[in-house]
């Protein structure tokens, strides 16, 4: 009797301790998810390290990736696979569409991966940014090394993932030489590559006892709102046309330090996003300040227009253009075109634009309310009583040459006299023959002259 009593007593407790596992759903828990669902690039990179750091910040228990990408960076695919790989908090994936090329890495080095009905997962061969067409072989070796090692890592099947990017490998019964795997939902979930189907987050996370958990969704803050705004090309082109309007305006008129102001300003609203995206490498931003250095040594040192300032000149566009796309060192075999030829396009189109507009506003900036306040705008006629002249009228007519070169004012020589003079806004090299035009003001004022 005692022994039937104790049985009994057994039995309740299991079943009582069945029911409470079969009715917690999880009020107690934290979820967290975020999304990838663009091209796995450094912006990307970016927002999924955001992501985990808030999510180790908020001690949640559980990290979903709501997974839908076409694949993109391999380096950055790395980067994101190491980060998951590395994270203390289990992280499964679902995939609600595509997880394709490097966003089958990334699934693959999740705890567990879901999909939703008509989702898939693999190809993961690696392609230039150009025609996609198959990457060379060390490429192919290093990315098969990382799916497998991956797998591995994760309790699946290594030789599965590696036929994900190598056409050349078969398995039986799963896929044929000559062509890669790409799993859809059923097949993925019967050879181990996903623990089943669901059509939310909510349905995996019911299934899972977590009915009931909180969730919390991944939102960028205003900082990254911000850089984000300041990554778009429109805005990059109007940054940029500050940057080359400001250095103009500051050499024509040095020392008044509103357009350089304005010109650094833009240089730092320009390359401080990139840079943080991952996208502007140190190197990069160097061979922007070394064409601004060549430029302006050819300005103010070097006489004439010759090859430091066409190497000035390169150096600032292409350093503008290379801190806007995810090149490796000058390889760009993984850049998308449009993305390389959306840049050049920015840049070569802002330079113009900027060109264009320095001619449009030079004759208008004395028009400006906020100009006259500390410009005189107004003419004062000789025949009002205003003058200013230093210098005789027989000057006028004179010839002579450009004893320091005018960039627009210098010194000129007349006779074996020397006099303060400039130019109509052109640049005048020493040695050149001039003539005076006027003689009003403190210096002359003189153009170029051929005998």
């Amino acid at each position: 009797m005692k022994i039937y009593f104790s049985s009994f007593l057994l039995l309740l407790l299991l079943s009582s301790q069945l029911v409470l596992g079969q009715t917690d759903t999880g009020d107690d828990k934290k979820v967290f998810t975020f999304k990838i669902d663009t091209d796995i690039d450094p912006a990307m990179t970016r927002r999924v390290k955001l992501a985990l750091e808030k999510a180790e910040l908020e001690e949640v228990d559980l990290i979903i990736i709501d997974m839908d990408t076409y694949g993109g960076a391999v380096n950055d695919a790395d980067a994101i696979r190491t980060m998951i790989l590395n994270s203390t908090i289990p992280i499964y994936v679902f995939i609600n569409k595509d997880a394709a090329s490097a966003g089958a890495l990334i699934s693959i080095a999740t705890d567990s991966i879901y999909m939703a009905p008509g989702a898939s997962i693999g190809a993961a061969t690696v392609v230039n940014g150009t025609d996609g067409a198959a990457a060379p072989d060390k490429y192919q070796s290093y990315m098969r090394s990382m799916m497998r090692s991956t797998a591995e890592a994760q309790g699946r099947d290594p030789k599965i993932a590696e036929a994900m990017v190598d056409e050349k490998i078969e398995i039986e019964g799963i896929s044929e030489a000559g062509s890669v795997i790409t799993f859809s939902a059923n097949e993925a979930e019967k050879y181990g590559f996903s623990e089943g189907q669901y059509d939310t987050i909510e349905a995996i996370l019911a299934s899972q006892n977590l009915a009931n958990a909180e969730i919390i969704a991944y939102e960028t803050d205003a900082a990254e709102q911000i850089i984000a705004f300041f990554l778009n090309p429109a805005v990059s082109g109007f940054l940029i046309l500050i940057i080359i309007g400001g250095l103009y305006f500051e050499l024509q008129t040095p020392g008044i330090g509103f357009p350089i102001l304005a010109s650094v300003v833009a240089v730092f609203l320009y390359f401080i996003p990139y840079y943080l995206n991952g996208l502007a490498e140190n190197w990069e931003i160097l061979v922007f300040f070394i064409g601004v250095i060549l430029l302006a040594v050819e300005l103010f040192v070097i006489p004439g227009f010759g090859i430091f300032g066409v190497l000035g000149i390169i150096g600032i566009l292409t350093g503008l253009v290379l801190g806007m796309i995810p090149n490796q060192n000058f390889n760009f075999d993984f850049v998308p075109a449009a993305d390389l030829f959306g840049a050049l396009l920015t840049v070569i189109l802002a330079a113009i634009a900027s060109v264009g507009l320095v001619f449009w506003l030079t004759p208008k900036v004395n028009e400006w309310g906020a100009f006259k306040t500390i410009t005189l705008a107004t003419t004062q006629q000789r025949s009002d009583g205003y003058t200013s002249s230093f210098y005789a009228d027989s000057l006028k007519g004179q010839t002579g040459v450009v004893h320091s070169r005018l960039r627009p004012s210098g010194k000129i020589e007349i006779n074996g006299d020397i006099y303060d003079a400039y130019s109509r806004g052109e640049f005048i090299d020493q040695g050149e023959n001039i003539i005076v035009i006027s003689t009003e003001g403190t210096s002359l004022k003189v153009k170029k002259w051929e005998a």
